[in-house]
């Protein structure tokens, strides 16, 4: 399926060989270690190194349920009347089917597929860079979109890419879409990467945004066993990324309904904040809601103030 395809998701071999996801994975560890296939963004793909990368076509297919969950949660991050950057990818795409309906939105993206999310969206403008077109991924790469950007400034960007590491920060395997990535981080404010956990810990051939650029991770819950994804969380926050994770029961958000994900975000504290347990075994949260008051203890606050 890998050589027919290119690509192949954990979930689809799963459900050709009908066996469960965990056998699966397994199987796959044992044929990577045998040099068949890289494992790769919940599936795997074809061999080949820092230099191979898979089309939208594949890409599009593997770890789904993450994309979506990382998406709703992302969602929850943008407000009314902004004007943001979104940078190429199947993540991103995501994330603009559910920006369909935040008033007021501008977004300047170089993905074709990001702006056709959003061309039926009569609140949101869409600016899109000049460029050449890179078929494998519908983005405009190159100086003419480069040029485009130059002297624009957002509030933040919202970007993918292949890997992510604590060492080198957000990277791709292709020259072209990690200058353009750049040119889009040079013009925010903040910079939000959304990877999946099964980019964690992946380094690939061209850096895009070096750790210290990164202000927020938007990510899924890695898996018990996945070892490797909660050691990289860990090294990022303690660079000063701030880490949110999408609940792996998160349901997903209706396209352009952000309100789920700002209920369903979780932070990962920084270094030198007490890293309490909390009951159940949770995690500690970076910041805590105040606490809503009854009308009866407000009125009995308001008197003690009166007195």
């Amino acid at each position: 399926m890998v050589r027919a395809n290119g690509a192949v998701s954990l979930r689809e071999l799963a459900r050709v060989v009908q066996t469960s996801e965990v056998t699966v994975r397994r199987d796959v560890r044992a044929l990577e270690a045998e040099g068949l296939l890289d494992r790769r963004h919940g599936g795997a793909v074809l061999p080949g190194g820092f230099t191979r990368e898979s089309g939208f076509p594949q890409k599009s297919h593997l770890a789904t349920a993450e994309k979506t969950a990382i998406a709703d949660l992302a969602a929850g991050l943008v407000e009314e009347g902004e004007a943001i950057v979104v940078g190429a990818g199947t993540t991103t795409q995501e994330l603009a089917r559910r920006l369909a309906r935040v008033p007021g939105l501008t977004v300047v993206t170089n993905s074709l597929l990001v702006a056709q999310a959003l061309a039926h969206a009569n609140r949101v403008e869409v600016v899109m860079t000049g460029g050449t077109l890179r078929g494998s991924n519908y983005a405009l790469v190159g100086s003419g979109a480069e040029q485009s950007l130059q002297g624009l400034r957002v509030s933040r960007a919202f970007l993918s890419g292949s890997g992510l590491t604590a060492e080198r920060g957000l990277s791709t395997s292709n020259m072209l879409s990690a200058s353009v990535d750049r040119a889009l981080v040079q013009a925010a404010a903040e910079v939000v990467v959304l990877a999946d956990h099964s980019k964690l810990g992946t380094d690939t051939m061209f850096q895009t945004v070096p750790t210290d650029v990164i202000t927020r991770l938007v990510t899924d819950e890695p898996p018990a066993h996945d070892d490797r994804a909660a050691t990289e969380l860990q090294a990022l926050a303690d660079q000063g990324v701030q880490i949110a994770v999408a609940g792996a029961g998160q349901a997903s958000a209706g396209a352009g309904d952000p309100a789920p994900a700002r209920q369903q975000r979780r932070d990962v504290p920084l270094p030198g904040q007490r890293r309490q347990q909390l009951p159940g075994g949770g995690h500690p949260l970076r910041s805590a809601a105040p606490m809503e008051q009854s009308p009866e203890r407000s009125a009995r606050v308001a008197d003690l103030r009166r007195r």
